[in-house]
């Protein structure tokens, strides 16, 4: 039988350790997101990826605020963010800093998601786009590559932070 684990058996490490941890090099930019709700679970989804930081750029709200702690469960704390007016200004200062900057939206061209590979020593940003709109076609036209979650059912997207929870997984266990 499998015995449920409790809490203080997980062997999480504190804040402090956190933040002294080795992140995996990635990024998450998050275009223009309106949900709260969904802010708040991104933030979450990159702490428990141990992820490098977290960039809110245009509308995208920005912590502290009750709506996004409800859902990041105190990963606000944890993980390192930063706002930025504009996706673009976001783009340009990852892109001045090594990063190659992958939009994840459905394109003409894009890279399915199981296909896409990660190169050695590669740090990776991850641009989310607007609930409705998606990714900016400027952001797109910037980035280095497309990659798209692959799908089958009827419906033509995912939510924003399914997406997030998925692309980080997945790329995640690509850098191990």
């Amino acid at each position: 039988m499998n015995r449920k684990l409790a809490n203080e058996e997980l062997g999480r490490i504190d804040l402090e350790s956190f933040k002294n941890f080795k992140k995996t090099p990635i990024v998450v930019v998050l275009d223009n997101i309106r949900s709260l709700n969904n802010i708040g679970s991104v933030f979450r989804t990159s702490d428990a990826m141990a992820i490098e930081a977290v960039y809110l750029c245009g509308i995208t709200a920005q912590p502290p605020h009750r709506e996004i702690n409800k859902t990041a469960l105190g990963a606000t704390e944890s993980v390192d963010w930063s706002y930025f007016e504009t996706t673009k200004s976001a783009v340009q200062t990852l892109k001045d800093n090594g990063y190659t900057i992958l939009s994840v939206e459905q394109t003409e061209g894009s890279i399915l998601l199981n296909h896409f590979e990660v190169k050695k020593g590669q740090k990776v940003a991850l641009v989310f786009g607007h609930e409705v709109n998606g990714v900016e076609q400027e952001i797109i036209d910037r980035s280095d590559a497309v990659i798209e979650i692959p799908q089958k059912g009827t419906k033509h997207s995912l939510n924003i932070s399914v997406s997030t929870g998925i692309v980080l997984w997945d790329l995640c266990s690509k850098f191990e």
